[in-house]
């Protein structure tokens, strides 16, 4: 095979393109983190998120989240083509700040839970999943 300047081209363009991929996603996921807490600083404490270590399919990933005290939960899947996955609010009336539902996972990845808690201040917690097959097309 023959490698022209034409072709050298067209696969450096692509290698780029793909490099930029996971950049993007860091880039949505951290937009809409600032966009949730308003840019407050994010500490640690009570939040649980339960989630399998290891996700044989990737379409449809079990996940669990818990903070006692919180008025909203963002949760994100930081390598997916689209990061944020859900927000779950609770009002005065909620029995608990609990949510559980099933997220698709393009692949190995962080799942980042953030809390709002009812004084104002943000926790968090994260999972890495290691997903066998991809959910997002992957």
């Amino acid at each position: 095979m023959k490698l022209t300047r034409r072709d050298a081209l067209a696969i450096g363009l692509g290698a780029t393109a793909v490099a930029m991929l996971p950049l993007r996603a860091t880039a949505a996921a951290e937009e809409k983190i600032a966009e949730f807490t308003g840019g407050a600083e994010i500490g640690t404490g009570d939040i649980t998120l339960e989630a399998p270590e290891i996700a044989e399919n990737g379409n449809t990933v079990p996940i669990g989240v818990s903070a006692p005290g919180a008025e909203a939960i963002l949760i994100l899947a930081t390598g997916n083509p689209s990061p944020p996955v859900a927000t779950f609010n609770f009002g005065p009336a909620a029995g608990s700040q609990t949510a559980a539902t099933r997220i698709r996972l393009a692949g190995t990845q962080d799942v980042l839970a953030i809390a709002r808690m009812a004084d104002g201040s943000f926790i968090q917690t994260s999972a890495t999943i290691k997903v066998t097959i991809g959910g997002c097309g992957g």
